[in-house]
């Protein structure tokens, strides 16, 4: 007989074995109407999604693009505001120009009348009488501080309404990038289609973002910029017109006046010569003191660097004879020899460091004292150029800058001339 390699299960009757056929069958009949069914739905729910997704699909295309109609007829609005707006700024700015060139001019004319005060305040005794030439002058002053204050406070006004223009423009280039963002991104999304290589699921994309507002608001915003900014056009094409007629008036007004005062001058430089003299020799002896300084930190610096390789002599012999073996580690007169000279060199050291630190100090004052004589002497010189130029006078006021030359030479030892600049390293003047 055979020998079987298990053990026989539990025997069922025929009975049951029918039973379980019939479940088996029936389930399968179940399932099947059920897949069919489903079938059937989902046929229909893909037929009508499709059908949803296409017409919502072309309707935000039609969407887009009349949005982007919309935005790109604001921003060439807005391209020809903000070039009427360059343009008048560039016009606002010239005339602007044109009062500061014409309030600058003033500023010769007021230090000429201003001088020839000065200097007639400078007579004695009985020379010193209120003439009409004197009264003619503070006449002259007079009208140049009106005018000047007249030009100011035109250019006041013209670089408030510059001012505002710019913030106009500002507030238009602010509104034109947002709309060229605004349609490169409609222009993106509306060139979008499945088989774009760039889409992809975002997180909670049907949010409100923060900020967002609505089409009428958005409009009235472009409608506001657009309208403030011929606003502040139209007044500065008002200002500029009369920024032109204060210039023409101020001119008339002050020739007139300036054909009645032309006077000469004198004044002595003499004081000023020898002062000058004085600080120039200061500064060659200041200089020679710098040099004999300079040479003498050099040294110790150089005896600084000599010591410190001898105390690093002396330490290494130290460190090294602390590895003879055994009993041979005494403390004999070689150790007490070496341990002496590391602080005989340590106390020079320093010794010599902070005698460097005082010679510095030292040098720093020269180099502080060298620049006041220098800045004092520099001084000088300009005082003594400006009053050998005033011995032209008033002929700076008739003759072209161009074709003025001075009847009386400068200053010529100054020429060219400036202080020396303290040396790399060295302290500021306080």
């Amino acid at each position: 007989m055979a020998a079987f390699s298990f053990k026989p299960g539990r025997r069922f009757t025929v009975p049951d074995w029918c039973t379980n056929a019939r479940l088996i069958s029936a389930d399968a009949e179940r399932q099947r109407s059920a897949s069919q069914r489903l079938r059937q739905e989902a046929r229909a729910l893909r037929s009508e999604t499709g059908s949803q997704a296409k017409w919502d699909e072309r309707d935000n295309q039609t969407r887009l693009a009349e949005r982007i109609s919309s935005v790109s007829r604001w921003k060439e609005t807005l391209d020809k505001c903000l070039a009427d707006v360059d343009e008048e700024i560039d016009a606002l700015a010239k005339v602007k120009e044109a009062a500061e060139r014409a309030l600058q001019a003033k500023n010769l004319s007021l230090d000429v009348a201003m001088e020839c005060l000065t200097l007639r305040d400078g007579r004695r005794a009985i020379d010193l009488v209120r003439d009409p030439a004197e009264e003619q002058l503070h006449k002259e002053v007079k009208v140049i501080h009106k005018a000047k204050r007249e030009l100011q406070q035109r250019v006041n006004e013209a670089l408030e309404q510059l001012c505002l223009l710019q913030e106009a423009r500002q507030q238009l280039s602010f509104d034109h990038r947002g709309k060229v963002e605004a349609l490169e991104i409609d222009r993106t999304c509306l060139s979008l289609n499945v088989n774009s290589p760039n889409i992809s699921f975002k997180v909670n994309p049907t949010r409100v973002p923060d900020g967002s507002t609505a089409v009428d608001e958005w409009e009235q915003n472009s409608q506001h910029n657009k309208d403030h900014a011929e606003e502040e056009m139209k007044a500065s094409t008002k200002l500029r017109e009369a920024i032109v007629l204060a210039i023409a008036q101020t001119d008339h007004e002050l020739e007139a006046q300036r054909a009645a005062t032309e006077f000469a001058l004198r004044k002595r430089i003499r004081d000023v010569e020898r002062a000058y003299d004085e600080l120039k020799w200061q500064e060659q002896n200041t200089l020679e003191e710098i040099a004999e300084m300079e040479e003498d930190i050099r040294r110790l610096e150089e005896d600084i660097r000599r010591k410190m390789q001898d105390l690093k002599v002396a330490h290494t012999r130290l460190e090294t004879r602390t590895c003879r073996p055994n009993v041979e580690l005494c403390r004999d007169q070689v150790q007490y020899g070496l341990t002496d000279e590391v602080h005989q060199l340590e106390g020079s050291i320093r010794a010599l460091k902070l005698k460097l630190a005082e010679a510095q100090a030292a040098l720093d004052a020269l180099y502080r004292q060298l620049h006041r004589v220098q800045t004092d002497a520099s001084h000088k010189a300009l005082s003594l150029v400006l009053e050998h130029k005033c011995m032209d006078g008033r002929r700076k006021l008739v003759v072209p800058a161009e074709k003025f030359v001075p009847r009386v030479d400068t200053f010529n030892r100054t020429t060219n001339r400036g202080a020396s600049p303290p040396r790399a390293g060295q302290l500021e003047p306080a």
